[in-house]
């Protein structure tokens, strides 16, 4: 195991006088905006975290030209919750989004739901999304729906549709039948093949996943440079296929690299040609932020990331995987970069507390736009952590359950400080195949994760440290969940049809085409109500 790259908790100074500095200059130019998602990367997957890691030689420099947050969360630790927070501001017990939607979902994203584009939008940007959504793709859930003027990629997982070279996977995958016979395969989609989107139109599929990488990167610089041409500000939304499987590295990996260090690779590569992009519109007009949607897929084995020091200690001797899907640092804890030249400082490590449900009110903040009225946000402006005013992030973080253990959505662990509470416990699949059982604690468990980064031993309930922590912890929960009860949430519609799946062909065996055909699922639109 390798050394991670933390530092001592840093010093807390005062943040008041420094937001009321920065506030004139909103006004005076709107930024552009990239936020980079990756999928089930792992805290270690970058060299600049880890040692051990040196697949990674453009995300290094991006941090080391920007700010690393060593602190960083994801809302969620599974793709359509942690997306639907990203866009929102809002954790999955308000904004309906608790599990992930299918392929053949009627619903998505509740529609009185504001995005971030949709915000933005408003505010003069030009906005587009580029891979991976995840959060409903039938009639008004798509991305042309929810604010984005431009859409390319795929509309929930790679790994949720058949292709004809399938990549590699545990297990792996047959490709698309190409015969009336079927090749049922647990744990893989068989039936339908996996649609490739411009804007409405299925314009592959099957898609070319050897190829996705590049054609991402392509239409996501089209469209940076097509903003730019307009003279408008512009919110380019980069959700990656990288790095959850199947995984198509585009040549053979090199000794010692393997299958998933080969793949990481053309991600870092991906990552810096959008950078090289941005800078070519001149330096300091744009926030790029890198980050990712939840921990690494354990029950992949070699073909999931890097955990890095979070490990989840005491769950992994009870069984099961502390990663993805999890309420551990691992399934929760992820990469974070933000790079702005000349305004957000160059090699600066931050201990801040922070989340993916930050990006959204910080971006708005950014572009002086306001909040949407009536509803609470979990998120929090963090431009002064940002500009390196501040280290002051969240004082509570909740992590809500993603599938492992506990009722999908519930608040049933939570950070405060140093300090990490458990009301219930469990182990996602693992590798061996093994899952961890589902405990309550009542008390909680709590970790000193300044001490025990590892989450191996929770404090002793008749510690004097545990005593002294228990009640704030418990008043910080409390009131948390008071709070949601309060708050005007939303509720998002699972039911399932199968007309709902996206098919280009329905004459033709796992709905296979070529070329640009317009999906029927989204003809006769009608304007959205925003509710």
């Amino acid at each position: 195991m390798g050394t991670p790259s933390l530092s001592p908790r840093a010093v807390l100074v005062p943040t008041l006088v420094l937001v009321a500095l920065w506030a004139p200059c909103v006004l005076s130019r709107q930024p552009n905006f990239i936020v980079i998602l990756a999928d089930d990367v792992g805290w270690g997957d970058l060299g600049a975290n880890w040692a051990e890691t040196k697949e990674t030689p453009h995300l290094d420099q991006l941090a080391a030209e920007g700010t690393r947050f060593v602190d960083f969360h994801s809302a969620a630790s599974t793709c359509s919750p942690s997306r639907a927070s990203l866009l929102t501001g809002r954790l999955g017990v308000r904004n309906g989004v608790t599990h992930n939607f299918a392929i053949s979902s009627l619903g998505g994203l509740p529609l009185n739901e504001s995005t971030l584009a949709e915000l933005l939008r408003e505010a003069g940007y030009s906005t587009g999304a580029v891979g991976k959504w995840h959060l409903g793709h039938h009639g008004h859930h798509h991305p042309n729906s929810r604010g984005f003027d431009y859409y390319f990629g795929i509309p929930y997982s790679h790994d949720m549709g058949c292709t004809d070279s399938p990549g590699y996977n545990l297990p792996p995958c047959p490709p698309c039948p190409r015969h009336s016979t079927r090749v049922a395969r647990k744990d893989c989609y068989t039936e339908v093949a996996l649609p490739l989107y411009e804007n409405l139109s299925i314009v592959q599929q099957p898609v070319e996943l050897g190829s996705l990488a590049g054609r991402y990167a392509e239409q996501a610089a089209r469209f940076i440079q097509r903003a730019s041409d307009s003279g408008r500000p512009f919110f380019l939304y980069l959700a990656l296929a990288h790095m959850h499987v199947p995984l198509t590295p585009p040549l053979p990996p090199a000794p010692g690299r393997g299958i998933y260090g080969a793949s990481l690779g053309e991600m870092d590569a991906l990552v810096g040609r959008i950078k090289e992009v941005a800078d070519s519109l001149g330096k300091g007009s744009t926030l790029l932020w890198f980050t990712g949607d939840n921990g690494p897929w354990a029950q992949k084995c070699e073909l999931a990331g890097r955990l890095g020091p979070f490990v989840g200690a005491w769950q992994r001797q009870r069984g099961g995987s502390s990663a993805k899907q999890t309420t551990w640092e691992g399934g929760h804890r992820v990469p974070a970069l933000v790079y702005w030249p000349g305004r957000v400082p160059a090699g600066r490590t931050s201990h801040a507390l922070l989340s993916t449900l930050d990006i959204f009110p910080t971006l708005l903040a950014l572009a002086g736009a306001a909040l949407p009225p009536n509803r609470r946000f979990d998120g929090l402006d963090v431009s002064p952590v940002l500009f390196g005013w501040s280290d002051v992030g969240h004082k509570v973080l909740l992590h809500p359950n993603s599938g492992a253990a506990g009722k999908v959505g519930g608040i049933e662990a939570l950070r405060l400080a140093q300090y990490k509470a458990f009301y219930t416990t469990g182990g996602a699949m693992a590798c061996d195949g093994s899952t961890g059982p589902e405990e309550r604690h009542q008390p909680p468990l709590i970790f000193n994760l300044d001490r025990d980064i590892q989450e191996q031993e929770p404090l002793d309930v008749a510690s004097r440290e545990y005593q002294a922590v228990l009640p704030a912890i418990s008043r910080a929960y409390a009131q948390a969940l008071q709070d949601i009860a309060a708050d005007n949430v939303s509720v998002a519609d699972y039911s399932q049809d199968p007309a709902a799946i996206p098919c280009c062909n329905v004459q033709h065996l796992g709905c296979r085409c070529h070329g640009a055909t317009r999906d029927p699922h989204l003809e006769n639109r009608t304007p959205r109500l925003c509710l």
